[in-house]
């Protein structure tokens, strides 16, 4: 090694153990490897994004998970579709593969369905220009699953595969969950205690120069208010108090005047029925209601979402909207409930770590510096179920696009070889890497 190189080795190594002078012989042979596969890459991506999987369309996710079964069949992995009927939904692919070598485990998650239906007009891949295309998908995430793939397939042409421990799984509902949870994510959260590394496939805030290493938790929550039904001239009487939608609305201001200012915790009322009937509609999170100006109002049901950056935070959240709903104004009742949803992936020194890494990669290949997004800038994704069971985990390494969930969602495809390359070569590294310990 030249001086000036182990100069830098010597320097990066302070901040992190993973130090690679530049890009080696064998890595420049996957990368080559990816840039001749990529014609293949994109007429997948074309295949899979033609096939409508909206979360409930269980026909159209099965038949995807499918064709990226057949590829990793191919890949030498041993593949399992596991049949989403407990929870009420179509299933998820989950594969793994057992090297020779004795490196680290990486477990790689992607997911099979969309947030489009058949239903939706929005069904077609089309290509825009020679580096973006629009369809149902094509970056959220069916590029990443194409990545994660193609990144594969170039370690196995390289020679590398045969000696590296890899676990994937794809979930079949990501976009709607089902039911229990805890069931539907069973079959991750058990790849993920095999696992020493998560690495998650998501499109992430659609910035190459970003990675995820904390995402906020995702769940619901309701509150159903009683009061006490009058005449309206005699509200606030000793008799009659406040009716329900006064006390909804004393509730609802003391969550955002004692909680809105903390940082990274959001929470938010989406729906709101009050009055003296309402007809609740809980499949679609909406109904109707009836009152009169001269009515007090009988009962009123709010439902929304809470999301915090770590169990910690959320449960504070939690504990301080219990105590602001107990303090009943008069003659009013009240009750709030959580609901079962995804967990935070709270930042830790592991993560940071990983993202120092996959940065590294990154410059090396020219492509340029790697940051931690903006927790507020990225949802709920599934790698959040690995929290407690790896000791590092990343996401946002998809493809890159833009306009996820509306009919204008693109990927461009300028970033499928580079992403691929980028994952590829990270995935050789962490398990050749002598300094991140197995379990």
């Amino acid at each position: 090694m030249k001086v000036k190189q182990l100069i830098i080795c010597v320097v990066f190594s302070l901040t992190s153990s993973f130090c690679f002078a530049q890009i080696s012989k064998q890595e420049k042979k996957i990368t080559s490897i990816i840039d001749s596969n990529n014609g293949s890459a994109l007429k997948l991506l074309e295949e899979a994004v033609n096939i409508n999987s909206g979360s409930m369309n269980f026909e159209g996710v099965y038949k995807v998970g499918q064709i990226f079964k057949a590829r990793l069949d191919a890949l030498g992995f041993k593949t399992q579709w596991v049949d989403g009927k407990p929870f009420g939904r179509a299933g998820h692919l989950v594969a793994s593969h057992t090297g020779k070598g004795t490196g680290k485990t990486l477990l790689l998650i992607g997911h099979l369905d969309t947030v489009f239906e058949k239903e939706n007009s929005f069904q077609k891949f089309t290509m825009v220009n020679d580096s973006t295309a629009t369809g149902p998908g094509a970056s959220d995430m069916k590029g990443g699953d194409v990545i994660i793939i193609y990144s594969l397939e170039a370690l196995k042409q390289a020679g590398l595969l045969k000696d590296m421990n890899i676990i994937v799984v794809m979930t079949g509902d990501e976009e709607l969950s089902g039911r229990p949870l805890e069931l539907a994510r069973k079959d991750l959260i058990e790849a993920a205690k095999l696992a020493d590394i998560a690495i998650g496939f998501e499109d992430g805030d659609s910035n190459p120069a970003t990675g995820v290493v904390s995402r906020r938790s995702s769940s619901g929550w309701e509150l159903n208010v009683t009061g006490i039904p009058a005449h309206s001239s005699q509200i606030f009487t000793p008799a009659i108090g406040a009716g329900a939608i006064y006390e909804t609305s004393r509730i609802l201001n003391e969550f955002y005047e004692k909680l809105s200012t903390e940082k990274d915790l959001t929470f938010n009322p989406g729906m709101i029925l009050g009055g003296s009937d309402i007809t609740r509609d809980k499949v679609l999170d909406g109904g109707s209601a009836f009152g009169k100006g001269n009515i007090v109002a009988k009962q009123a049901v709010v439902t929304g979402d809470i999301r915090a950056i770590s169990p910690e935070q959320l449960k504070k959240a939690q504990t301080i909207m219990q105590q602001v709903v107990d303090s009943h104004l008069p003659q009013t009742n009240a009750t709030l409930t959580f609901d079962e949803g995804y967990p935070p992936l709270a930042p830790s020194a592991g993560n940071f770590q990983l993202l120092d890494y996959f940065s590294k990669v990154s410059t090396d290949l020219k492509l340029g510096k790697v940051t931690a997004v903006n927790p507020r800038n990225a949802g709920a994704a599934d790698i959040s179920f690995t929290v407690g069971y790896v000791d590092m985990a990343i996401d946002g390494l998809g493809l890159m696009g833009g306009h996820g969930h509306t009919d204008k969602e693109y990927a461009n495809l300028n970033w499928l070889p580079r992403q691929t390359k980028r994952v590829a070569l990270l995935m050789y590294r962490l398990t050749q890497n002598p300094t991140i310990k197995n379990r």
